[in-house]
């Protein structure tokens, strides 16, 4: 079980890293600038199936971390 945690967990890293575009207007929200950061951008080809495969492995890492404690 540890051995699925620390693959899931590498992944999720990877994944998260690969998503740059959505990270772009981070530094302007602790400066106070302008942004577009929360306005609603359609996800479109790779940027979707990224997205759809970090939630899933998001929510394998979620259940298998609840599963390790109780077993």
């Amino acid at each position: 079980m540890e051995t699925a945690l620390l693959i899931i967990s590498i992944l999720l890293i990877i994944l998260v890293l690969l998503q740059s575009a959505k990270a772009e207007g981070g530094p302007q929200i602790i400066s106070g600038g302008q942004s577009e950061l929360f306005a609603n951008r359609k996800e479109r080809g790779s940027e979707l199936v990224i997205t759809r495969i970090t939630m899933l492995l998001g929510a394998a890492f979620f259940v298998i971390c609840l599963l390790s404690m109780f077993f």
